[in-house]
């Protein structure tokens, strides 16, 4: 019964990705998470036809949706990796230099630049659209804890920081929001602020978000003398 109920699972992820429009939900999820209203640009559908789509692809288990700690109207849509862990997106990002963004540059854009560090040459910065005083002592935690490669720096204004050719990846709702046409190639990870909460928990968890983000962006990004 058990087999038979994990291969009715298996079957539905197949018939899901049976879609080649659904697949390239897929493929653009799998680095980035984005609005319903971003997805129905991008790939030219009515909402209800993305609906359906996106129904689809929930019903399989594929992704979920979240609330937006900016603007509570809105949700973002996200992969759940672990049904295709052995899924890779077909395309691949060019990349001379990565900056992560969050609201004030105090834990969650830090701990992006650690693991990415740990992950990938390409270089990274940290910048944020509101920057506080300091890092925030908790990121520097978790980072010591997990023995990433985290370089204590003073949070700095995205203007400061931002060059041409940079892969821009907002990891906070508040600074993807803010962000609008400023950077429009931008990707986004929607990743709970955990200083609003403050706990050791919180720090633990938006770090495991970033490190599966980070694993599966530093797979797909390439410098631009790999990708010619």
């Amino acid at each position: 019964m058990l087999a038979e109920s994990t291969a009715h699972k298996r079957a539905r992820v197949h018939a899901a990705l049976g879609d080649p429009l659904r697949l390239r939900i897929v493929d653009h999820l799998m680095i980035g998470d984005a609005a319903p209203g971003e997805l129905s640009a991008l790939f030219g559908l009515s909402s209800n036809l993305l609906a359906h789509h996106l129904g689809v692809l929930t019903e399989a288990g594929l992704i979920q949706r979240v609330r937006s700690e900016g603007d509570l109207r809105r949700a973002y849509v996200r992969l759940v990796p672990r049904v295709l862990a052995d899924l890779t997106p077909e395309s691949s990002r060019s990349a001379t230099r990565v900056v992560f963004v969050c609201t004030h540059n105090s834990a969650r854009s830090q701990l992006a630049v650690a693991a990415w560090t740990a992950a990938s040459p390409i270089p990274a910065v940290s910048a944020g659209t509101h920057p506080a005083d300091r890092v925030h002592p908790s990121a520097v935690a978790v980072a010591r804890r997990h023995r990433l490669p985290f370089k204590r720096v003073r949070p700095v204004h995205l203007d400061a920081v931002l060059q041409p050719d940079d892969l821009v990846v907002a990891v906070c709702d508040n600074a993807h929001e803010e962000l609008g046409a400023r950077a429009p190639e931008r990707l986004h990870w929607s990743v709970p602020d955990p200083v609003r909460i403050g706990t050791d928990e919180a720090f633990e968890h938006a770090l495991d978000l970033i490190e599966d983000r980070v694993g599966r962006l530093a797979a797909a990004a390439q410098t631009p003398e790999e990708a010619t």
